[in-house]
């Protein structure tokens, strides 16, 4: 009877040796206690641990097929394109949901679709293959088209509304305010792009950026001419010690001179603009009100003869 208890407790014993040997295996490359709730937190889950039947149909099937045109845009398109279209949104303004990944996205959806529309249009042809061929160029560059219309809008845009921000600038600098309450002033009262770029100045000043770098990216954001001679004016008074007052007052009557010699200009371009229309709309419609019951006078007695 003392053998089979012994027997029997040796055995209990080595059961939980090994248990707790097995326990030491499982859980030496854990975490524990703080450090396991971080991973926790951490932790991702991949999309391939996910079941397809799981995932929305835009998840399934949309999403992937929208990524595909993507990286046909971008193999299609040169090298540096990434960076060109990152440039292209600065001068639009980085509009809201435009990134450089959609935009390229987007052509490659405009690029199939419109391409798909000229072969049904053209048949299977060598007349549809041709429409095809030059609706998937159409689709292929239209955002580019759309983008660049965009930003040359907004350099408008800026350029009209520089001069009176300069103004209400200087006057907040030379009443006695801190350039930078001024420039903060400035974003919040005048409408426009100006605004948005002066605020944009504003936030990189305040996150620690050195005023004339912050500057600086606002030229670089730019293809007005005048902002960029603002900009050079600006920062080699900041780094000569100069009064800022006397800088901006100077600037801001250059700027106000610089708007009205472009509004003449504009205006000398109107006769210019205005003939072609006068020539093909207007004068023939003239020439029928005029001449025509005259003409038709005319025809009428020499028939009658």
């Amino acid at each position: 009877m003392g053998s089979v208890l012994l027997v029997v407790g040796m055995g209990a014993v080595g059961l939980a040796l090994l248990t707790l040997v097995l326990a030491f295996a499982t859980g030496a490359g854990e975490a524990k206690g703080v450090a396991r709730s971080l991973a926790l937190i951490e932790q991702r889950v991949d999309a391939r641990e996910v079941g397809k039947e799981d995932l929305p149909f835009v998840e399934r099937l949309v999403f992937p097929f929208f990524a595909k045109l993507r990286g046909l845009a971008f193999r299609l398109s040169p090298s540096g394109a990434s960076e060109s279209m990152t440039r292209r949104l600065d001068l639009a303004g980085n509009p809201i949901g435009w990134t450089a990944e959609r935009i390229m996205g987007a052509k490659g959806t405009a690029l199939l679709v419109l391409g798909a529309v000229g072969l049904l249009f053209g048949g299977l042809s060598i007349r549809g293959l041709l429409f095809a061929a030059i609706g998937a160029a159409a689709g292929f560059w239209l955002p580019d088209l759309l983008l660049y219309n965009q930003g040359i809008k907004r350099q408008q845009e800026l350029r009209r509304g520089l001069a009176d921000a300069l103004d209400m600038l200087t006057v907040c600098v030379e009443a006695g305010q801190g350039f930078d309450s001024a420039l903060q002033q400035v974003a919040k009262s005048v409408d426009g792009p100006i605004a948005g770029e002066f605020a944009r100045v504003l936030s990189e000043i305040q996150i620690g950026k050195a005023r004339s770098e912050a500057f600086s990216s606002l030229a670089a954001r730019t293809t007005v001419q005048e902002a960029k001679t603002f900009v050079s004016a600006f920062v080699q008074a900041d780094r000569l010690g100069l009064p800022i007052g006397s800088v901006l007052r100077e600037q801001s009557n250059q700027m106000r001179l610089v708007r009205r010699q472009l509004a003449e200009e504009a205006a000398q371009k109107v006769p210019v603009k205005i003939l072609f229309p006068m020539l093909l709309c207007i004068f023939p419609a003239l020439f029928i009100v005029i001449i025509g019951p005259g003409a038709l006078r005319i025809i009428d007695t020499f028939s009658g003869m």
